[in-house]
């Protein structure tokens, strides 16, 4: 079960699709989608699909130049814009918030974490070779895990740079920007949900501790 709520920001309507937890919920996680697609993403979908089982509400945030079906409204600070008006309607749950997404949306992630006060951000296909770059995903000053292809072409997990004691990078072998993998998708998924479900389960007991 989901729930679809539209809100309203300063650039225009956003749509943000509710996955709640099936137990008490531990904590949020908010996930914004890529260029070449939607929410619809197999990765966010997956995730959608995994966390609440353990006690994390997901919500998949559709920016307005896709609801809207306006380009002129994709750009990097529109982008930002739309996820720091957000943010607040988010926070009023009082649990603890982590920012992600993939591709485009994970720099959105990584430009504001610091900013908005995330507990952590979750870096799904982060485009190192283009339009991201180091300096950005070096900065989110919160715990970073990237997940990364190892086929990405937008960035090898060889290619990244060497990684704070606050940042891990977890590969999914063969696997292409989409996470695609040759005639293995589910077993790649699965490996990718799993990954973030366990890192979230380390962040949250920090914090409970």
């Amino acid at each position: 079960m989901h729930n679809i709520e539209y809100i309203t920001t300063s650039v225009g309507e956003a749509c943000v699709t509710w996955h709640p937890s099936h137990s008490e919920v531990r904590a949020i996680l908010t996930l914004g989608h890529g260029t070449a697609t939607g929410v619809e993403a197999a990765d966010l979908q997956a995730l959608a699909k995994a966390l609440p089982a353990r006690g994390i509400t997901v919500a998949l945030v559709e920016q307005p130049y896709r609801v809207m079906g306006d380009p002129r409204l994709s750009g990097p600070r529109i982008l930002d814009t739309v996820w720091r008006d957000l943010w607040p309607q988010l926070e009023s749950a009082q649990l603890p918030l982590v920012a992600g997404g993939r591709s485009a949306g994970s720099q959105v992630a990584c430009r504001t974490a610091r900013d908005l006060g995330a507990l952590a951000v979750l870096a799904l296909s982060y485009p190192l070779n283009g339009p991201g770059h180091a300096a950005e995903l070096l900065g989110t000053g919160v715990p970073t895990l990237v997940v990364q292809g190892g086929n990405d072409p937008f960035g090898r997990p060889a290619q990244f740079p060497a990684l704070p004691s606050t940042m891990e990078l977890v590969e999914i072998p063969h696997a292409d920007h989409m996470f695609n993998v040759p005639n293995d998708r589910e077993s790649a998924l699965e490996l990718l949900t799993t990954a973030v479900g366990n890192w979230l389960d380390l962040r949250l007991s920090s914090v409970a501790a």
